[in-house]
């Protein structure tokens, strides 16, 4: 059978084999005398909290490894190997589109425990950590000494490195910065076979294929990450913090493409509308106006004399608009309070809906306009509430679907009003995903962006990587039929 014609993973049980009560206790015996009692989960009570992350899908794992080293990883591979289970790494759990449920079982391997900054070189710029590092943590080392670590998602206080690797993860300011890809420069794995190797390393441009690139984004299906080298920066010496408040959707988007068509960079673009500025101020006071139809949070840093311009710049610009106020923030508490909205968005949705799908498009930002428009449209359609909180400098949409799954049949209409929303991005020349990856939501809209061969070209790197599927199997790639579907609807 060549490599195209392998099954992909959920096409059939030979795959990989589900685990027996048999296989159950003999790899927790295994697992136990390699990690100890304490780092081997396996009752049911126990699997409960790991059967889900942020998104809206499940699966239980079979069992879950806390290892403290690459080599506990390594091991753990080799163990899974052998029975021939699937293996998934976790983070934090805070990944928004399935890429830690573990759709089949097997072992959920946590880095809980992995979780240090093994090496700081501030003459090179350069520090390696380990995958369960917070992200934010590694700032909070860094900024006593002027450095900092660019890439910033909203989940920062709790989601990992090693996770935001997986999905090649973004945030507010990589607008200027580029996102993960851009900040890693080498990483320590282990492979499908148990073996552990190295990609990249302390310089740019290392010679030969950039696996460290391919490594990145690819959501676990590949390889175990086990150790990363990342690019450090200096704090700027200035920073100005806006918050510019419209009367309409259209006016805040048309600002985000003047701002960047006039050359101008910030560091960041987010624009949030009137459901999310309510939910915002009921939960995090930050000062945005509850009547304004959208707000822009922009920053922009560097050296003072350039800040400074670029300032005066963006606020012609929003008045240009008919911004009905730009505010700037007077010091670095009203900078971190306005921040702190942002930040918690999410999580103040909370307060007004039971639950929330969030989707993770990209559109190019003169659509802006036109697909914000659409999205309200298609929740109308479905009888759904939404609000939008998003990177509108890079055009990545956040829309947040309102839910209650109690309902019948909305968990449904959920998915449907999420396809039509990607659907109408990857029309307008956009993507079905900027940093939250596919995982298992949006396997089938892979058919959206993505022709048959460009499928079965990345199919069969997965296959060189991982050729018995082993590693997060069941994510990415359509699965038989669902493509279909999809592309009738």
């Amino acid at each position: 059978m060549s490599i195209a014609e392998r099954p992909t993973a959920g096409t059939t049980a030979s795959v990989y084999e589900r685990v027996t009560p048999e296989t159950k206790e003999a790899l927790v015996r295994e697992l136990t005398q390699l990690l100890g009692m304490r780092h081997v989960l396996h009752s049911p009570y126990d699997l409960a909290l790991y059967e889900y992350d942020a998104s809206i899908e499940r699966g239980r794992p079979d069992i879950v490894a806390f290892p403290a080293s690459t080599e506990d990883v390594a091991a753990i591979v080799k163990c899974a190997r052998r029975y021939h289970i699937p293996v998934v790494p976790r983070g934090a759990g805070t990944g928004l589109s399935g890429g830690a449920i573990p759709r089949y079982g097997g072992i959920v391997i946590v880095f809980t425990r992995m979780n240090q900054i093994l090496e700081i070189d501030y003459e090179n710029l350069r520090a390696v950590v380990q995958p369960g590092l917070v992200n934010l943590h590694l700032s909070h080392a860094l900024n006593p000494h002027g450095f900092y670590y660019v890439p910033d998602p909203s989940s920062q206080r709790s989601c990992t490195i090693g996770g935001n690797v997986g999905e090649n993860a973004g945030g507010p300011h990589t607008l200027l910065y580029g996102v993960t890809t851009n900040h890693v420069l080498g990483l320590e794995l282990v492979t499908a076979e148990g073996e552990i190797a190295e990609v990249g390393g302390w310089t740019y441009d290392a010679p030969g294929y950039d696996l460290t690139g391919l490594l990145i984004g690819s959501e676990g299906t590949l390889c175990i990450i086990t150790k990363i080298i990342v690019r450090i920066v200096h704090l700027p010496e200035a920073v100005k913090t806006m918050v510019a408040i419209f009367d309409s959707m259209q006016d805040a988007s048309n600002t985000v493409t003047e701002i960047i068509a006039h050359g101008v960079i910030p560091a960041a673009i987010e624009m949030m509308d009137q459901v999310i500025l309510q939910a915002v101020e009921a939960d995090t006071p930050a000062g945005y106006p509850l009547d304004a139809a959208a707000v822009l949070l922009i920053e922009t840093e560097g050296l003072y004399e350039s800040v400074e311009e670029q300032q005066q710049q963006i606020v012609a610009i929003c008045e240009k608009h008919r911004a009905r106020q730009v505010r700037i923030a007077a010091n670095e508490i009203e900078r971190q309070r306005f921040w702190a909205g942002r930040k918690n968005a999410f999580g103040a949705v909370g307060r007004i809906s039971p639950e929330f799908y969030v989707q993770d498009g990209v559109v190019p930002r003169t659509q802006l306009p036109y697909v914000l428009r659409r999205v309200n449209e298609i929740c109308q359609h479905y009888g759904l509430r939404v609000g939008n909180v998003f990177h509108a400098g890079d055009g990545n949409l956040h829309p947040l679907i309102l839910f209650d799954s109690h309902i019948p049949g909305e968990v449904e209409r959920v998915r449907q009003a999420g396809h039509e929303i990607l659907q109408v991005c990857a029309d307008v020349g956009g993507s079905i995903t900027g940093e939250h990856g596919v995982g298992i939501e949006k396997q089938a809209e892979m058919a959206l962006i993505f022709n048959d061969t460009d499928l079965r070209v990345m199919q069969q790197v997965r296959h060189a990587c991982n050729p018995d599927q082993l590693f997060n199997p069941g994510k990415l790639f359509p699965l038989p039929g669902r493509c279909v579907d999809m592309k009738q609807l």
